[in-house]
């Protein structure tokens, strides 16, 4: 199984820069401006783009994503609508990798074949589920595998050696490594242990390692561009979203991906 999101990071080592990840709440503020957003992302450079799945308990995430997933809820959007999105963004000619991010409930309630399939079929490259421990992600790697689909796995700063061999041994696409403990939200300073985390989880896998949670600022890209091979960034970008008319959330979005973007060179050796 070709991944492309694998092939897409690794390739940004030959520019000299590492990967810029944005996390958007599927359905927030609405179906159609999330089209809008996406695409304005992806202009402004975005190298991969994770779509997060509304849940009505997102456990691991702080205010700022819990708001946007309760909104989008209120409207009445579904796992479904999430994968048609996906689907409306390939036929739009979104190129860049497409990742699903959400909570193992809403897969279940599909089911995981059906919801993999859907997936896959509308052009999905990787799902990131926050709540599904590596040693039970058996079935879902399975089902997504055979729908052409990686599982992208979660580490933390408090993960074991075996945890994180575990973790590592069926990933694709990226090692997602978590910079704080605790839940999403921007932060003025990342965790000075997550180095210490990438170096750990390197030793077990070629694949690309991206560093989310928390991560708000040029500052912030420009750090982990030492170290990491991509940045994740989520609440900032919907804060970015929320600070202005609804007419002008996808500018304000493509303007703050476009200063992030500006910051993901790798610093000379």
């Amino acid at each position: 199984m070709k991944d492309r999101i694998k092939e897409n990071l690794h390739g940004l080592a030959a520019e000299g820069r590492i990967g810029l990840i944005p996390f958007v709440t599927a359905g927030y503020p609405s179906l159609d401006m999330t089209l809008d957003i996406v695409r304005a992302v992806v202009e402004a450079g975005a190298d991969v783009v994770e779509l997060g799945v509304p849940f009505s308990d997102p456990l691991a995430e702080g205010p700022t994503i819990q708001r946007s997933s309760h909104l989008a809820l209120e409207q009445g959007v579904t796992p479904g609508d999430c994968i048609a999105t996906a689907a409306r963004l390939r036929s739009a000619g979104v190129k860049a990798p497409l990742v699903l991010m959400g909570y193992y409930n809403p897969v279940l309630s599909m089911g995981v074949d059906e919801f993999c399939r859907r997936a896959g079929d509308a052009g999905v490259d990787g799902l990131i589920v926050a709540d599904l421990p590596a040693d039970e992600s058996g079935p879902l790697r399975e089902a997504a595998g055979a729908s052409g689909v990686g599982v992208i796995p979660l580490l933390a700063l408090t993960s074991t050696e075996e945890r994180i061999r575990a973790a590592c041994r069926h990933a694709r696409g990226f090692v997602y490594c978590v910079s704080l403990l605790g839940v999403t939200g921007a932060r003025r300073e990342l965790s000075e242990r997550i180095e210490g985390l990438v170096s750990r989880v390197r030793r077990h896998t070629d694949l690309p390692v991206a560093v989310g949670f928390g991560v708000s600022r040029p500052e912030h890209v420009r750090s982990i561009a030492r170290y990491a091979d991509a940045a994740v960034v989520g609440s900032a970008l919907i804060d970015a979203i929320d600070a202005g008319p609804r007419d002008t959330a996808a500018e304000r979005a493509g303007a703050f991906t476009a200063g992030l973007r500006a910051a993901t060179e790798r610093p000379a050796k």
